[in-house]
């Protein structure tokens, strides 16, 4: 618990990494340190597929991946009548 709050007690959240032989030890620490990018038994790789970014003051949004390319577009609904419309109003 010292260790994570060590860790979590600054005023930035880009990354971390934990390095252990214990994975479920491993998933309880990462799901309890505020950063937006963690991982285990490894650090800084950042395959396209997957979002990368920050917490905190570390940034706003995610790059790379599908969840990216959401913060630059709007979804839009649009209904067409191929049918007779007896009144458009």
């Amino acid at each position: 618990d010292e260790v994570i709050d060590r860790a979590n007690d600054t005023e930035f959240g880009l990354a971390a990494g934990v390095f252990t032989r214990d994975l479920p030890r491993a998933h309880r620490v990462i799901a309890e340190l505020q950063a937006g990018t963690c991982w285990i038994n490894a650090y800084n790789l950042t395959p396209v597929e997957i979002p990368f970014g920050g917490v905190k003051q570390s940034g706003i949004g995610r790059e790379n991946s599908l969840a990216a390319l959401a913060l630059y577009s709007q979804l839009k609904s649009i209904y067409v009548e191929s049918g007779d419309v007896a009144s458009p109003y």
